[in-house]
């Protein structure tokens, strides 16, 4: 494998565009002024993450178990505790508590672990007799209320009718299919990146913001796929959330190309590192100096090294 990341590919040929998210443009929350007493939630089943107050003096403690509302119905979540300063959420993404869990709850929740490995193997036969190209990825029984929940992935477009009619007869209760992506299904089954470390989305970001090609750029990294892209297929998630601190910090640096006039010669900046404040210049004369970047300030719009 290491053979592999020490080539690059030729590209002039290779389109990265498919490594990149559908939709790149973010949602601001505005002037919102989020609540000041908000938990960070858990769902154990997806690895997902969930904003939540709390109804009147109801108070929680790390490790709490409660039932909160999701998107897909009433379900148990772990407290991870306070949440001060709250980033890249919408207002529409916090819920409210409905209660704290019962040991009713946590019993039933520890018995639904079996039932699921049992849908698991139910679902894989059904699938089979209907001869549909599904793959399941994770089933899930709400812990809130009657009702099942089957994740796969698929090429394309699968008609399940008769499969969910199937799955309603065995189980005698709600069932609900969901098509996920490749970013969601690495998200819930988890695994090890090429940094060698749990996946970012499974164990870091649980929150999938999209991932643009740009962000790569921007970070001075080789637009090599087989380097930006992550074991789902898709562009690095590290690279989002990495991608703020390089835009912050470029901003007080000077890009590349840009020219200068020192040491009684013209350079031109060849290549910036914003982690260790360094930039490489060549000059006209043949030299090439590598300066800190403390030492360049603007003057009346040009860039200058003191």
């Amino acid at each position: 494998m290491s053979d592999i990341f020490e080539q690059d590919i030729d590209l002039e040929n290779e389109d990265l565009s498919s490594l990149e998210d559908d939709n790149v443009i973010e949602e601001n929350e505005g002037d919102f002024v989020f609540p000041e007493v908000l938990y960070k939630l858990r769902l154990a089943y997806s690895c997902e993450g969930i904003y939540a107050t709390v109804p009147g003096k109801m108070k929680l403690n790390f490790g709490d178990c409660v039932i909160i509302p999701t998107r897909y119905g009433l379900d148990l979540a772990k407290n991870l505790g306070r949440c001060k300063s709250p980033v890249g959420i919408k207002p529409s993404d916090i819920v409210e508590v409905a209660r704290i869990a019962t040991k009713e709850d946590l019993k039933k929740a520890e018995d639904l672990v079996q039932k699921e490995k049992d849908a698991f193997v139910t679902f894989k036969e059904k699938v089979a007799y209907h001869h549909l190209d599904m793959k399941l990825i994770s089933v899930h029984f709400l812990v809130g209320e009657q009702k099942a929940l089957f994740f796969f992935s698929s090429d394309n477009r699968v008609d399940f009718r008769e499969l969910v009619k199937d799955l309603v007869s065995v189980f005698k209760m709600r069932i609900e299919l969901r098509q996920i992506g490749v970013r969601d299904e690495s998200r819930i089954t988890g695994g090890l990146g090429v940094c060698g470390r749990p996946y970012c989305c499974h164990s870091v970001s649980d929150r999938l913001r999209p991932v643009s090609i740009r962000m790569a750029k921007d970070q001075n990294l080789s637009l090599n796929s087989m380097k930006i892209s992550g074991q789902c297929g898709r562009l690095l998630c590290c690279l989002s959330y990495e991608y703020d601190w390089y835009s912050e910090a470029r901003k007080s640096l000077p890009n590349e190309g840009v020219r200068l006039f020192y040491d009684g010669t013209n350079f031109r900046v060849t290549e910036i590192n914003p982690i260790t404040s360094m930039i490489k210049m060549s000059g006209e004369d043949g030299r090439l100096l590598e300066v800190n970047a403390k030492r360049f300030y603007k003057d009346g719009g040009h860039w200058k090294i003191r």
